[in-house]
């Protein structure tokens, strides 16, 4: 009865969504360095129905694709015998069944990854047929766990032979959004991704300017390293480590700067955090090598503590509980428009439903987020529930074209104007 419980309002929204997406034309992706999209993207974050089912399996990319999703995302680690995977860290010990193999428990070992120690079961330690032998398990205890266990790991080249299986499917283009995790670290073990992931691209006849992809990295010199193999769109993804209570980013390592800076020596470099790349001389640098940027959602829309304690954020809302729910926004910065100026797309993250990762302004509503994002010009946002994003986007429209309203009531009869 439970997961009838689950299923059925996921189900009733499955079904909506799939009628609108039907009746509204994928948005362009357009050249970052002319035009801005005609709309926002909505970008599966790890397939984009990360909140109902286990990350980076088809099934999740098939849910997130019905649930409005243009883009998903696989996030891309190495096996020892070379293919590339989905899982969101080299570590899969959160999002795999490893723990429960008897036959690998003597493969579990302590990493250093990016300047940090790390234990666990590492993807580069498996050949992709071992690997074919786990299954996906959702990494989030808030969040169904009953699919755990059912699905596969995907390789690149199932995730792309999928996509384009799905934009025949459903007549829209289904694009991917590729990152290459850890770049230096799989370098420094012999595993280099980024030829690979071009080659692979290429044999799928998707290694061009105008491909439904997009190529991402939280690191500078592999993005410049690609920038001389492939014409893709490339982001460069910008990250911090937390915000402190006044709304101030916080840079504390591992996450302060791209590890391939640290991993430099260069005194510039280090000299330098992630907040280097938002400022006017880094955005310039950037545009140099990239197509776009792809900032935590906190440089465009801080929060801070709604009251204090201990000079920390404290329980405003009296709920027994410190969390997104105790902050309040600040006033949005001006990163959108600056980076638009330097001709650069800028795609945000991450976007989430549950209340307790919502900022009080919101009002308890994940949809409040995504238009005030929207309304600010962002070209894509990731979103874990594809659905409320496509339904936000769909608002969105109506808020700015009244005209819009005549796609939802007419469909095809309303003509060019829908599309």
């Amino acid at each position: 009865m439970r997961t009838v419980a689950v299923a059925r309002p996921l189900l009733r929204s499955m079904l909506m969504v799939t009628a609108l997406v039907g009746l509204l034309s994928t948005p362009a992706v357009a050249d970052s360095k002319r035009d801005a999209p005609r709309t926002p993207l909505v970008i599966g974050h790890r397939g984009g129905a990360t909140g109902y089912l286990p990350d980076h399996t088809l099934e999740n990319y098939a849910l997130g694709i019905e649930l409005g999703a243009d883009f998903v995302e696989p996030d891309l680690v190495m096996t020892k015998d070379g293919h590339l995977i989905a899982r969101h860290e080299p570590n899969i010990i959160s999002t795999t069944d490893v723990s429960s193999h008897p036959e690998f428990a003597d493969r579990k070992r302590t990493v250093i990854v990016d300047g940090a120690a790390d234990t666990g079961w590492f993807a580069s330690d498996f050949s992709l047929a071992e690997i074919k032998t786990l299954r996906a398990v959702q990494p989030l205890s808030e969040r169904p766990q009953q699919f755990n266990g059912r699905f596969q790991i995907p390789t690149i080249e199932e995730i792309i032979a999928f996509a384009k299986r799905k934009s025949n499917e459903k007549g829209r283009t289904i694009g991917i959004y590729p990152e290459i995790k850890h770049s230096t670290y799989h370098k420094s073990i012999g595993l280099p991704m980024e030829a690979k992931l071009v080659n692979t691209l290429r044999s799928a006849g998707w290694d061009r300017r105008d491909a439904p992809v997009f190529i991402q990295s939280f690191e500078q010199s592999n993005l410049r390293e690609l920038r001389k193999m492939t014409k893709i769109p490339l982001i460069q993804l910008i990250d911090a480590n937390d915000v402190n209570a006044d709304g101030s980013l916080d840079f504390t390592a591992p996450f302060d700067r791209p590890y391939d800076w640290t991993a430099s020596g260069n005194p510039l470099l280090l000299a330098r955090t992630f907040g280097f790349l938002v400022t006017e001389d880094g955005l310039k640098e950037v545009a140099t090598y990239a197509d776009g940027i792809g900032p935590w959602k906190r440089y465009i829309v801080s929060t801070k503590a709604i009251v204090l304690n201990g000079g920390k954020v404290g329980d405003a809302n009296g709920d027994g509980k410190i969390n997104k729910a105790d902050l309040k926004l600040l006033p949005p910065t001006d990163l959108v428009q600056r980076a638009h100026a330097h001709g650069l797309l800028v795609h945000t993250w991450t976007f989430r439903n549950e209340q307790r990762r919502l900022a009080s302004d919101y009002g308890g509503n994940p949809v409040n987020e995504y238009l005030q994002f929207y309304q600010l010009g962002v070209d894509g946002v990731f979103a874990d529930f594809a659905d409320t994003a496509f339904a936000a986007r769909v608002l969105f429209e109506l808020s700015r074209d009244p005209e819009f309203a005549r796609c939802l009531v007419d469909g095809d009869h309303a003509g060019a104007h829908c599309r």
